[in-house]
């Protein structure tokens, strides 16, 4: 596999490029785009679901954003060191009935030596609003690469 920039033990600024990169590819909403950022063998925690390897991630994410609609999603560098980075995310989408829902968590993520993530651990809280409490709106895709 070739390496994928930035690349630990990350600085200030390429955490925050990491956080960034991240952002951008679960904005696009396209599973295998996103699993690819993590390693063949990744290990996740996501609420109570544990996932194993790439395959597993990019099913997860397909039927996330089959039932999440309209996902928009918010990362921010909280912390890091070495090979770690920890952020606080917010994301908003609808159900297919129209009910709104802000969801609000954390992430712990371990990267290997080629700048992959080999561990992805996040406790997320959901909470119903009204469509008029969003803040999160922009069109899609928020990535002019897509």
């Amino acid at each position: 596999m070739k390496p994928r920039p930035p690349l630990p033990p990350f600085t200030e600024e390429t955490a925050r490029q990491k956080v960034q990169a991240a952002e951008d590819a679960w904005n696009s909403r396209d599973p295998e785009r996103v699993a690819m950022a993590y390693t063949e063998d990744t290990e996740w925690r996501n609420r109570a679901e544990f996932l194993h390897g790439r395959g597993e991630v990019a099913g997860f994410l397909r039927r996330k954003w089959e039932r999440e609609l309209d996902y928009r999603l918010r990362k921010e560098l909280w912390a890091f060191t070495g090979n770690r980075i920890a952020v606080r995310f917010e994301y908003e989408y609808h159900d297919a009935s129209g009910q709104w829902y802000r969801a609000h968590g954390n992430e712990n993520w371990e990267f290997d030596e080629l700048g992959y993530m080999r561990r992805r651990f996040a406790s997320i809280n959901d909470q119903p609003i009204r469509e008029s409490d969003r803040k999160l709106r922009w069109e899609r895709p928020l990535d002019p690469a897509r």
